[in-house]
């Protein structure tokens, strides 16, 4: 990872000024909700479930493909995405069985995802929220209420709440699996998203103005934020960015990458990172523009791994250090990331 020429432009909109306050965010959750995930860890622990269930739209979802990442990895047990229109258009009911249901959302009302939450609580699953407005109906559909404790969130893009959600994953698995590396990692994490903050690993600005189509790939944790930071590119830039597996975008998307095609890239220091830069020198000899944080190259005196102290947690390293640059590029391109175009803060999609 190589510093930017151009250091982080200042601030000048509440996406950035809320993004800087996810490391106050995180602390925040992880004091407030220590006691409450000791005892659902223990719940699982006695109780384990056979599946688990993720209800969330937008960032919410992205987070919730984190959260499969490490249920699955470290806690061995399988992660659905619920598909909500099953509830609420279809109107479908779910089958009794040992599951567990984590919603994932900033707002808490939107109808779909009420629905489906309330259809699994109907057929016994067990539900975690993890939701920022505790006054949410979702709270009240919930037998383990998380507050993700970002405070009031006033731009549409969404920042500090998607990191707190992530870390919120995080301590979630690190409690459930009594993961001692994990947990200790977590206990530094704000100091370290700090450090994140007030970097600029690349040049979206230079490398992103002229932009109309580009690729955002990573593979196994860090497939949370390529998903994230195409959603971003698209909300507050209006990009046509795809996020894809480092796998999965050699199934046929990878035809289009030719001379000049821009690829951002987000790569971790476990196995799955090697897959990404393979993807990145591949896509690169086809004259690709290619644009990689990576969580093993040094960054002055470190790299982002050391940093993160566990490769679960480099992702959100990533992301807090990505926002700064694509509100940047927001502004060059003479856009508003607080107020993007068609889009309000509470989707309320049935």
């Amino acid at each position: 990872m190589s510093e930017a020429a151009n250091s982080t432009p200042p601030m000048a909109s509440l996406m950035a000024r809320e993004a800087a306050e996810a490391p106050q965010a995180v602390r925040a959750f992880l004091s407030r909700n220590h006691d409450a995930l000791a005892s659902l860890a223990q719940d699982l622990r006695d109780n384990p479930p056979s599946v688990v269930v993720t209800c969330a739209r937008g960032s919410s979802d992205n987070a919730a493909t984190y959260a499969k990442y490490l249920i699955e990895t470290l806690a061995g047990v399988p992660v659905s995405s619920s598909a909500l229109s099953v509830s609420s258009v279809f109107g479908a009911e779910m089958q009794p069985g040992r599951v567990l249901v984590l919603a994932i959302s900033q707002s808490g009302r939107s109808p779909d995802l009420l629905a489906a939450v309330e259809a699994h609580r109907r057929a016994g699953a067990r539900v975690v929220a993890l939701v920022n407005d505790e006054t949410a109906p979702l709270a009240d559909l919930a037998q383990w209420v998380l507050p993700l404790s970002a405070g009031a969130e006033k731009s549409v893009a969404a920042t500090k709440s998607y990191i707190a959600s992530l870390a919120g994953v995080a301590a979630l698995v690190a409690h459930w699996t009594d993961d001692a590396e994990l947990g200790s990692a977590l206990a530094g994490l704000p100091e370290t998203l700090e450090v994140a903050a007030s970097t600029a690993p690349f040049d979206l600005v230079a490398g992103l103005s002229a932009a109309n189509n580009l690729f955002v790939i990573a593979r196994g944790y860090g497939f949370a934020v390529a998903q994230e930071g195409a959603l971003k590119l698209k909300e507050t830039c209006a990009l046509h960015a795809e996020a894809y597996s480092a796998a999965e975008v050699r199934h046929g998307p990878m035809t289009i990458i030719d001379e000049g095609f821009p690829i951002v890239a987000f790569a971790t220091s476990d196995a799955s990172g090697e897959s990404v830069r393979a993807a990145a020198r591949e896509f690169a000899g086809r004259g690709a523009q290619i644009l990689m944080l990576d969580a093993a190259e040094p960054f002055g005196n470190a790299t982002l791994a050391a940093l993160a102290g566990h490769a679960a947690l480099e992702p959100l390293l990533m992301i807090q250090a990505f926002y700064p640059q694509v509100n940047a590029l927001s502004l060059a391109r003479g856009l508003d990331p607080d107020n993007p175009a068609h889009l309000r803060k509470v989707t309320e999609t049935l």
